[in-house]
């Protein structure tokens, strides 16, 4: 039955790329006889076209965090209608980002080889069918599944689409292309949760994939139609070896952190884990170190301003990104109201997105983009600081907290993207698309992961002071997820209490983290530079 729907929907896509590709051509013909006749060279057909391209990448670019939000907006949703483990739930998210962080490096690598255009049009293809095999799944372990093969797709599509990005404008043209593609990312976060609480309640949650599978349609049309292929002659061998290690050190440590608040973090598997993550590191940077064509050129590290540009997109994951799946857990699970609502709520956290990266990228005229990182640090740190101070149920306060951190996490938002690709030379842009995606991806991976186990761990600890002679740590678990069904039996006011004490606690630890990237933001890349 699978195997069916895979080829009538493959049969309908190629027959739309037929189309597109025939709309193209004759695009292209009236387009040439139109300047013929007007006297005018093909110089305005490329500089339409271009933008064109553009429009193409940042509609795929808008489709990757709907996928993002709509999962942890409705992981509550899901694990009620699968009955889902804690660990299960973690995983519709976690699976996702743990393909597309470790394999966006290999992806652009892929792209320098055979092409940018192909590369993300075999991407778009690829994420569109998997969305309309979501929307279909009939098991939680299925859709986690499904969600790591979206999250290839989605490598796919970034890093080649990025890269196809930096060939097509130079200069200040470049710098502001990648900052409406922050941007865009940014209207992806700001109203994907209130789009998908929409669906959710109206539709149900298979209703977000079917949204999702359409948009990239869309882009995958639009790009086969007006994009050029251009590849990397000089491009390098794709590194298994590499790959294989670096893939197998994400999935065994992301593993290990979901498993260890329920396992025990002294438990042989989560110490197993673990440790054979760290071998693999360690076996992943002697690969690279003795390859001829290495994944990822360490010597790169000696550089100041290459390592700044990696820990930008870290600062973020944890003072916005772990935020996008924490509220919601918390609005819609812990606090009872609905997904929409949650959405609006959620808005004051991600609407500056569509702002402030466009401000930033006009700021560095006179401002280095390390200052403005670091200043961007600082307001989000202490909008977290402010955030840990909320009582739970009071809106108000929190939406003020949330608005502050969009805010300050906006400045490094909106330069990381056009500081990446100028790390290196622009032929090498899908090498330098792909080590910078991958941290960045990779990271809120992780990230997400230690902060769901951290808070898992202190609300646990503080619940057990409160109840001492109860083992709660599969009510917690549940808890954190967004899922209260077990704290029936309980004073559901000491389990708030317990959660407010934990969630307190997390913000000020990611307060602290988001100092200490500042603190990086403004030693190593505060002189200014032009992207």
């Amino acid at each position: 039955m699978i195997m069916t729907f895979l080829f009538i929907i493959s049969g309908v896509l190629t027959h739309l790329l037929n189309i597109a590709t025939s709309i193209d051509l004759v695009s292209q013909i009236a387009t040439k006889m139109r300047d013929y006749a007007m006297g005018n060279n093909s110089d305005h057909s490329l500089q339409k076209g271009r933008y064109y391209v553009l429009g193409a990448i940042c509609l795929a670019a808008l489709v990757l965090p709907l996928s993002f939000t709509g999962g942890a907006v409705a992981t509550p949703t899901i694990s009620k209608v699968f009955n889902a483990s804690p660990s299960a739930q973690a995983w519709v998210t976690n699976a996702f980002m743990l393909s597309f962080g470790s394999l966006l490096m290999a992806a652009g690598t892929l792209s320098d080889i055979y092409g940018r255009k192909r590369i993300f049009t075999q991407g778009l293809l690829l994420f569109v069918i998997v969305s309309l095999l979501l929307a279909n799944a009939t098991s939680i372990v299925w859709l986690d599944i499904l969600r790591a093969v979206q999250g290839i797709a989605a490598a796919a599509a970034l890093a080649s689409g990025s890269a196809a990005l930096a060939q097509e404008f130079e200069g200040h043209d470049r710098t502001r292309a990648f900052s409406l593609l922050g941007t865009t990312f940014g209207l992806g976060l700001a109203f994907g949760p209130m789009i998908t609480g929409a669906l959710i309640e109206q539709f149900g949650w298979r209703s977000i994939f079917i949204t999702t599978a359409i948009l990239a349609a869309t882009a995958l049309i639009a790009a086969v139609s007006q994009m050029h292929e251009s590849k990397n002659p000089q491009a390098q061998k794709l590194d298994l070896p590499g790959l294989a290690s670096f893939s197998a050190m994400l999935v065994l440590f992301t593993t290990g952190i979901i498993l260890a608040p329920q396992a025990g973090w002294d438990s042989s598997l989560i110490v197993s884990l673990l440790i054979s993550a760290l071998t693999c590191l360690i076996a992943f940077v002697v690969i690279e170190l003795r390859s001829k064509e290495p994944m990822l050129e360490l010597s790169l590290l000696r550089h100041t301003r290459f390592i700044g540009v990696q820990l930008l997109p870290l600062g973020t994951c944890y003072c916005y990104i772990v935020l996008i799946v924490l509220l919601p857990f918390r609005l819609i699970g812990v606090e009872g109201i609905s997904p929409i609502q949650s959405g609006l709520v959620m808005l004051a956290l991600s609407t500056p997105m569509l702002v402030v990266p466009l401000l930033a990228a006009w700021l560095t005229r006179w401002i280095s983009a390390g200052s403005l990182s670091g200043f961007g640090f600082l307001l989000a740190a202490t909008g977290l600081y402010i955030l840990s101070r909320v009582p739970i149920g009071d809106h108000l306060q929190l939406i003020f907290a949330m608005l502050i951190i969009g805010i300050g996490a906006g400045f490094p938002w909106g330069l990381m993207d056009g500081l990446a690709v100028n790390v290196v030379p622009k032929e090498q842009a899908g090498m330098a698309a792909g080590i910078f995606n991958t941290t960045r991806v990779a990271g809120e991976g992780i990230a997400l992961a230690i902060s769901i186990a951290m808070l898992t761990t202190l609300v646990n600890s503080s619940l057990l002071r409160l109840q001492p002679q109860n083992d709660n740590s599969e009510l917690v678990q549940r808890l954190i997820m967004g899922d209260m069904s077990l704290s029936q039996n309980l004073d559901h006011a000491q389990v708030l209490t317990a959660y407010q004490e934990g969630f307190s606690t997390l913000m000020l630890i990611l307060s602290l983290f988001t100092i200490i990237s500042s603190c990086a933001a403004f030693f190593l890349l505060s002189r200014k530079a032009r992207l």
